[in-house]
């Protein structure tokens, strides 16, 4: 039977790239779980987290996630907080296999950048922000059920990997 497909890592680690990759070649639905939730509130995940709050923002976040598990199988693609919140990846685990795709924090960081749009990065110094990320979350994020080093691996690369676990471990 198959399961959904949950990715799990750092802001910047390439969970939507990946994921959309991995659902287009598994031929199944790519659920973005922040993209909803932009959608939803008709505004930015950073005016989200300003306005509500992050505790307001992981709960919304959670009850997405929780719907989508209720749906066909899919790829599923939490922000990077959401395995670090209490009891959601063990929440997730009777429904998913989850795949924490794994980068340096200083990757991770250059990666996300860029697009200026993760709360838990603004600052002046994201390189430290991201650091500290890290050590908070990869306790949570090392519980996955496999995990795929994104680093020096194009997004298809990274894809192919959980691509082929997927039809390994979890169905497809």
């Amino acid at each position: 039977m198959k399961k959904h497909l949950v990715l799990i890592g750092l802001p910047g680690a390439g969970k939507s790239t990946v994921g959309r990759l991995v659902a287009e070649r598994l031929q199944t639905t790519f659920v973005d779980i922040d993209s909803i939730l932009m959608r939803k509130e008709g505004k930015p995940i950073m005016l989200i987290f300003a306005e509500k709050g992050e505790p307001a923002f992981r709960d919304m976040e959670r009850g997405e996630v929780e719907g989508a598990l209720g749906a066909e199988p899919a790829v599923i693609v939490p922000g990077g907080g959401w395995a670090a919140q209490p009891g959601a990846l063990d929440a997730a685990r009777s429904h998913a296999y989850v795949v924490y795709l794994k980068a340096r924090a200083e990757i991770a960081a250059a990666r996300a950048a860029p697009s200026g749009t993760r709360p838990v990065l603004m600052g002046d110094d994201p390189v430290t922000q991201m650091r500290e990320l890290f050590t908070a979350r990869e306790p949570f994020y090392t519980t996955a059920d496999a995990t795929v080093l994104t680093e020096a691996k194009t997004p298809e690369q990274v894809a192919a990997e959980v691509v082929r676990l997927a039809q390994i471990s979890a169905g497809w």
